[in-house]
């Protein structure tokens, strides 16, 4: 089962510290098997794509940063806000020197403070732009655009642009660029994918962000379960770990096996990290309930030891393909 082959703009959000951008990364590796071109974009300026693909920080121009399995390649850009208006006034209005000489004078920090529905518009605008290549057969054209878009607590708003420009502007060309944004964002051309940890709070924000985005209308993908580790315990052990039923003389006499010295507070010390352990891995169970109930794609991806580099990128994506995204091999 190969997941979303009509999709070409992949939105990746999540609430910070589950990894977002690694898996926007990895998803972009992944969609790129099989010769096809990705790109891979951020808005945030925190230049989170250079340091996990350890390349200078980008500027804001497409550039190649990757390849992929089957002549694949993997493409980035960090859009600026102050770039993406001058694109857009030179795309519409052939004005980039004029924006250029109200960027100089704050002009353009100024509306986007007072109006940040103004700045959505014109980062979401830019992945529009590069996805509307495809439809009109483009030289500079992307298979797949994949988008490392804010935590998941304001990401209905930040793609849901018709509604913050309400305000702005009834009629005219903000208007109108913000209806031809949602032309693209609340269409089949787009899924948007949520990054969780098994934890309380991050699964939460989740569940709570599926219902945003589906009371707006906004079409969601996949959550994709990151940095997930294997229990140590069976079950049977994790249930006596949980009432203090572990057998501790036979943990002394495995401690002595393995040519330790026992002692009773060793072997306290083991039991309490036991019963710890076997607390975490329910309440990962009960976490994983949740969100399967939610009845999306779910892929649970594991914490992998050492970090991550570049390595870890490729192997990510390699699990993603066994899961069913891209193509594979």
């Amino acid at each position: 089962m190969q997941y979303w082959p009509e999709v070409t703009l992949h939105v990746v959000s999540g609430k910070g510290g589950t990894g977002k951008t690694t898996i926007a990364a990895a998803l972009a590796i992944a969609l790129a098997k099989g010769g096809h071109r990705t790109l891979l974009m951020e808005v945030e300026g925190r230049q989170g794509i250079a340091q996990l693909f350890d390349t200078p920080p980008l500027p804001y121009e497409e550039r190649k940063i990757a390849v992929a399995a089957g002549g694949g390649e993997v493409w980035a850009l960090a859009v600026d806000t102050e770039d993406a208006l001058l694109d857009y006034l030179e795309m519409f209005y052939k004005l980039r020197r004029a924006g250029s000489a109200l960027s100089k004078m704050g002009a353009v920090d100024f509306a986007t403070t007072i109006a940040p529905g103004l700045r959505d518009v014109l980062l979401t605008g830019k992945a529009c732009e590069v996805v509307k290549r495809k439809e009109k057969k483009q030289d500079n054209a992307y298979d797949f655009v994949i988008l490392d878009a804010p935590p998941t607590g304001r990401i209905a708003r930040f793609l849901n642009v018709n509604s913050e420009v309400s305000g702005l502007a009834k009629v005219g060309p903000i208007k109108s660029h913000a209806d031809s944004v949602m032309s693209v964002i609340a269409s089949e051309q787009t899924t948007i994918h949520l990054v969780t940890l098994l934890e309380e709070m991050p699964v939460q924000e989740t569940l709570d962000g599926v219902t945003e985005l589906e009371q707006a209308g906004l079409p969601v993908g996949g959550i994709f379960v990151n940095m997930t580790r294997p229990p140590q315990l069976n079950a049977q052990q994790r249930a006596l770990a949980l009432t203090g039923q572990l057998p501790a003389a036979e943990i002394e006499t495995q401690i002595a096996r393995s040519g330790l010295a026992p002692s009773r507070q060793l072997v306290d010390v083991l039991l309490a990290e036991a019963s710890d352990h076997a607390e975490r891995v329910d309440l990962e169970v009960n976490e994983l309930q949740r969100l399967t109930e939610q009845e999306l794609p779910l892929f649970v991806l594991p914490l992998l030891p050492g970090g991550i580099d570049l390595g870890a990128l490729y192997e990510l994506a390699t699990i993603m393909t066994a899961h069913g995204i891209g193509e594979g091999q």
